[in-house]
């Protein structure tokens, strides 16, 4: 028992107390978008994943996180997995709107693509704290390729265009991070802006290259394409400073705003809680990613330092990408806004991923 209280003592309070924060910020959105339909399944299965998410997020806090930097075997076993649940998608997911992107158990579904984003955190922090000196080999960059390669591959023809986006920048930071040379990284660019080119043409579906294309030019499609961001934006500017309340949002109540659940539940809680409560949302993320940064720069080994930092990459890149489709600044990729937007899988995840960064803390 002394242990337990010695070990919460211990917890970084701010990270703790800003997730539940979101957590809680996003359910109170999931539960004003759920009003007009009377419908409030959703709510109560995140209300759930909520309470599993910050269970384990304590139960990770307690194991010894040299677990996964001694254990070779272990990292190796959870990247396989990662992606034979990506292939596995294929042959056992059913296709929703044209994606084949979750195993369905009844009422529940599991998304895989979260679960292998933690691993090649954890698989890069491993393999780039062991070979941190020779980082700029060709070797090393060429290995570390591979690693992300299989499963962004599996996951881009799902196809979901968004998260091999989200993990090839993930895989660039933690370079960085690692130490790699600036003309091998220029020459990594070089070779993705080569790929993205050729893939214009050979590799992007008609949808994906209308979404490109209406950010581009708004005016493409107002009401077909170009519907999502425009009402998105409307919803945003509608807010005020106060927002027009609780369940009282006309964008969000009456259907124009699509998935205001997911993709624009920051375009929905800009609505009903206005300047304030999005502001409110940026100090709370400011202060989750300032401590695990915090966390980063106080650990004494390679493999807490770059999987926290890792972490902190990844948590940001999601809030950027996810509040700039809402702004109407970057294309609409479907990247959710950790922690608030609905789904079990990504809040879950983000959860152990952060019990791990507890476990850096306290051990």
């Amino acid at each position: 028992m002394n242990s337990i209280a010695l070990h919460l003592k211990r917890l970084d309070w701010p990270i703790v107390i800003g997730t539940v924060l979101l957590i809680g910020i996003g359910l109170l959105s999931l539960y004003s978008s759920s009003l007009s339909k009377a419908d409030f399944l959703n709510f109560q299965k995140q209300l759930v994943f909520a309470a599993i998410g910050l269970l384990l997020m304590f139960v990770f806090s307690l194991m010894d996180w040299r677990l996964l930097r001694n254990d070779p075997y272990l990292v190796f076993i959870l990247y396989v997995l990662s992606c034979l649940a990506l292939a596995g998608l294929f042959f056992f997911a059913e296709e929703t709107r044209g994606v084949r992107g979750w195993y369905k158990v009844g009422p529940v579904s599991f998304d895989p693509i979260e679960f292998a984003k933690l691993t090649l955190i954890i698989l890069l922090a491993k393999y780039f704290s062991i070979y941190h000196v020779e980082v700029y080999r060709l070797r090393h960059i060429l290995i570390s390729t591979l690693y992300i390669l299989i499963p962004s591959v599996l996951i881009f023809f799902h196809p979901d265009l968004g998260s091999v986006l989200l993990i090839i920048s993930l895989w660039l930071a933690i370079l960085v991070i690692s130490g790699i040379k600036i003309r091998a990284f220029l020459i990594i660019i070089l070779c993705l802006l080569l790929i993205l080119a050729l893939g214009w043409s050979f590799m992007l579906q008609d949808y994906q290259k209308e979404r490109i294309i209406s950010f581009l030019l708004p005016q493409f499609e107002p009401l077909g394409i170009g519907w999502s961001e425009t009402q998105s934006k409307i919803a945003i500017g509608s807010g005020g400073i106060l927002g027009q309340g609780l369940g009282q949002g006309s964008q969000t109540q009456y259907g124009f705003l699509s998935e205001p659940q997911t993709d624009f539940i920051f375009a929905a809680l800009a609505e009903e809680f206005g300047l304030l409560g999005v502001s409110i949302i940026f100090v709370l993320f400011s202060l989750l990613i300032w401590r695990i940064i915090k966390i980063t720069l106080a650990a004494q080994t390679n493999f807490p330092r770059i999987f926290a930092a890792g972490l902190a990459i990844l948590l940001a890149l999601q809030i950027f990408i996810n509040i700039g489709m809402n702004l109407g600044l970057l294309p609409i990729i479907g990247i959710a806004l950790p922690l608030v937007s609905y789904g079990g899988s990504g809040l879950i995840l983000t959860c152990i991923g952060l019990g791990i960064i507890q476990s850096i803390k306290t051990h």
